[in-house]
């Protein structure tokens, strides 16, 4: 007999970005999700990113982290970080006669930061002949993969940040029936950027990352900027799908202190003239003992949105 009330373990969601890694494995039983295990590492300011010192740090502090944390396996599903992958929105017009991969790259190839030839590029199909591009060097992925083989992980997928804010949404904040046909915006405000999904429930429609995030957002003129790069966002994806029609917004973050995160947010939505929420991820799981699983929910000042959206993936 089938026991539909067994508890299901995710893996565990890893998300490195230069300045800190996050782990985090959600679990899912009758009583909703919870937080099995997490832990927050941040990075030695006399470590530079991506440098060997680094890759050996990373290694060994995620390897600690999960002797050490009440996580079970080893199983992980990472993502390179936003500031390490390209992103375009693009329409690919094809035929039956046409490969749709070679579409894409004959497309995307000149807009490519990176040499084409020492690139992985992955896509995804949106709507109305439109594709969402994400790509990043090969050296960057096997820096990382590196690091996971000397943490002695088990790589169950590389995922796109884009797809996990996606599962975080859509698996805490848009359950409802009418979410499921409405187009949203969501903001991961991290600290030296803010990364934005466009999405129709589960399916991604936009990508991108602004270089500008809480610890730049200090003054009306930094909110102004943002706001400014994020009436970009709307206003070319609404050109690339006529009609469209964005309902609200929705804030992932977490950042403190809760009085100022507050204030830009409803700045930013007011400018937009949007209706918003705070999606806080912590208040949403299920957390038996938070000093047990290894996350403070006073941490408030880091985002867990893409962790927690890659143990669900």
């Amino acid at each position: 007999m089938i026991n539909l009330l067994k508890n299901k373990t995710y893996p565990i969601g890893l998300d490195m970005t230069d300045d800190v890694i996050r782990l985090a494995q959600l679990t899912n039983s009758p009583k909703g999700i919870s937080l099995l295990a997490g832990a927050l590492i941040n990075r030695p300011d006399n470590i530079q990113p991506e440098s060997t010192e680094w890759q050996t740090w990373a290694a060994d502090s995620i390897f600690a982290a999960i002797q050490n944390g009440k996580f079970k396996g080893k199983e992980i599903v990472a993502a390179i970080p936003a500031n390490q992958v390209f992103v375009d929105y693009i329409k690919v017009a094809h035929t039956n006669n046409t490969n749709l991969d070679d579409a894409v790259f004959s497309k995307i190839k000149q807009k490519l930061p990176f040499d084409p030839d020492k690139t992985i590029i992955k896509y995804v199909t949106t709507e109305n002949d439109s594709v969402l591009v994400v790509a990043s060097k090969k050296e960057i992925i096997d820096k990382h993969l590196q690091i996971f083989e000397m943490a002695n992980l088990q790589v169950k997928a590389i995922n796109i940040w884009p797809a996990a804010l996606t599962n975080c949404y859509t698996q805490f904040f848009g359950r409802r029936k009418t979410d499921l046909q409405s187009i949203v915006i969501l903001i991961d405000i991290e600290p030296h950027c803010s990364n934005v999904v466009i999405c129709r429930s589960r399916k991604l429609l936009f990508a991108c990352s602004i270089a500008l995030g809480s610890k730049t957002l200090d003054s009306d003129d930094a909110v102004s900027k943002l706001v400014s790069e994020l009436v970009s966002c709307k206003r070319y994806f609404c050109s690339m799908q006529k009609g469209a029609q964005i309902e609200r917004l929705v804030f992932l973050s977490g950042n403190q202190p809760s009085d100022i995160r507050k204030d830009y947010c409803a700045t930013i939505a007011r400018k937009l003239n949007m209706p918003a929420q705070l999606g806080d991820c912590l208040a949403a799981v299920r957390m038996d003992n938070s000093y047990e699983c290894g996350v403070d929910r006073r941490q408030r000042q880091y985002s867990w949105a893409t962790a927690f959206g890659l143990s669900l993936s």
